[in-house]
């Protein structure tokens, strides 16, 4: 108990983790659970842009799609062989797994996750067309952009560098949604699109950082597996998003 409060105190003060062998169990726990639910997320989130493909208007749009299903999957599976070391069966990835599955367009699940997955709660969500597709890219992109702040300066080293390579690819994801959006809201009845569609995801983005005063928040942070409150890292995200859609008119 000695050794494990001691180790405790050092990830609360920025130690950091370099081998699974010295984890103690709530700390592999609190870090198998993040990297689940970013693993499924990512394999969700590829999944959906995959089924839209086809409906971009354009050579470079279609590019721009595949090239986010591409790269998502290949952040699951990095953030996957990790979770391979930690003792993951990692072979049930290998197998099917329904992540292109949606449930109803106005279910409310709030941080509900549903389907035996660990993703978040917004990527039960189906996409409705290219301009949905678009406005969902810009503002989970947004999302995902801040949340990997937060990650990359994860206890665990091994993965913090992980998320370090990842974070400026899902940046220029977000950025091919922003070109998409500025280039969508400059065509006829595309605007009202854009909003209605805004309407419907800034709620169910902004869920995905979880609880205020969250009680696991606090356990994480003892870990050095979180820094920022769910409510501080969803109030930087609504001014980002509220800036990129007032930027086009959107309000």
């Amino acid at each position: 108990m000695s050794e494990t409060m001691e180790l405790e105190d050092y990830l609360a003060a920025g130690g950091k983790l370099s081998t699974p062998l010295n984890a103690p169990p709530r700390y592999r726990g609190e870090l198998m659970r993040l990297m689940a639910s970013f693993v499924d997320s990512e394999l969700a989130g590829s999944a959906g842009f995959a089924d839209v493909i086809n409906e971009a208007p354009g050579i470079k749009s279609r590019i721009a799609a595949a090239r986010i299903v591409l790269e998502k999957a290949d952040h699951a599976e990095r953030v996957l062989e990790i979770m391979g070391e930690f003792g993951a069966d990692t072979a049930r990835y290998a197998v099917h797994q329904p992540w292109s599955a949606r449930l109803d367009r106005h279910a409310d699940l709030g941080q509900v996750r549903r389907g035996g997955d660990m993703r978040l709660s917004v990527f039960h969500y189906p996409l409705e067309g290219w301009t949905d597709a678009v406005v969902f890219n810009v503002l989970m992109g947004l999302a995902t952009g801040v949340q990997l702040d937060e990650l990359c300066r994860i206890s665990f080293a091994p993965l913090a560098e992980i998320f370090r390579d990842i974070a400026p690819r899902e940046k220029r994801h977000t950025e091919l949604g922003i070109e998409g959006l500025e280039l969508l809201a400059t065509q006829s009845g595309e605007p009202e699109k854009i909003r209605a569609s805004a309407a419907y995801w800034m709620p169910r983005v902004e869920a995905t950082f979880g609880l205020a005063a969250s009680k696991r928040f606090d356990i994480q942070k003892k870990f050095g597996l979180r820094h920022m409150p769910n409510e501080d890292l969803a109030g930087v995200w609504k001014q980002q998003a509220g800036a990129e859609l007032q930027k086009i008119g959107i309000t």
